[in-house]
């Protein structure tokens, strides 16, 4: 039976588009050496031999520096590495079928963008982590949701005791609030991926360390 998440403030997003000629294990080893615990590779356009490959490389950079790995989408290569999870969107493979490929050890995160998907992410067991977003306007997607507010972060900690993680144009200036509103995590991209990684995670993880504790 898989424990229960316990997600630290900062989430931050390896996402390869975002990192440019910084190989990922590289940016996962400085996020991880800075101090973020939660890390998840993203790679939309990146081959599947070689996405395995850095994930596969991302996994012993961030079991060196005791922080976690998720992978984005790929159900199937969480079920072959030693990640702590698979994070899924709404067009992705459906829970109930990711948890047949990642059995019960692994989390489940699933992203959400409206009241509708919240309530169906907060009643489904195979649903670990309930991911909100876009709270405020991103680069991070080409063709994003519609941005969604702090509102549904409050709504979303109001309707489940799931961790809930916030997603979209978070970076060190508006991250104390995004806590605040109810957050246990902050999932970052842009603001943790572009320039200098290790100082990035230092900046948003001092800024986080600001905000009031969440309260469920």
């Amino acid at each position: 039976m898989r424990r229960p998440p316990r997600p630290p403030r900062v989430y931050a997003i390896a996402d390869a588009d975002a990192l440019g000629a910084l190989p990922i294990p590289e940016a996962v080893a400085a996020m991880a050496e800075a101090g973020v615990g939660w890390i998840q590779v993203r790679a939309k356009r990146l081959p599947g031999e070689r996405f395995h490959e850095a994930v596969a490389a991302a996994c012993r950079e961030a079991a060196r520096r005791g922080a976690e790995l998720w992978v984005n989408d790929r159900a199937d290569l969480a079920a072959l590495l030693p990640v702590a999870g698979v994070h899924l969107g709404q067009s992705d493979l459906e829970p109930r079928l990711a948890r047949r490929a990642v059995g019960d050890e692994l989390w489940i995160g699933l992203s959400t963008h409206d009241e509708e998907q919240l309530a169906a992410a907060a009643g489904d067991p195979d649903v670990d982590v309930v991911a909100v977003g876009p709270v405020f306007a991103t680069s991070g997607k080409r063709d994003p949701d519609p941005v969604v507010g702090l509102e549904l972060v409050r709504r979303a900690r109001r309707l489940t005791r799931k961790p809930v993680v916030a997603i979209g144009g978070i970076d060190a200036s508006n991250i104390r609030a995004v806590l605040a509103a109810g957050a246990d995590a902050a999932a970052v991209l842009g603001a943790v991926c572009r320039g200098d990684v290790a100082a990035n995670s230092r900046r948003l993880l001092a800024a986080a360390a600001e905000a009031p504790a969440v309260t469920r």
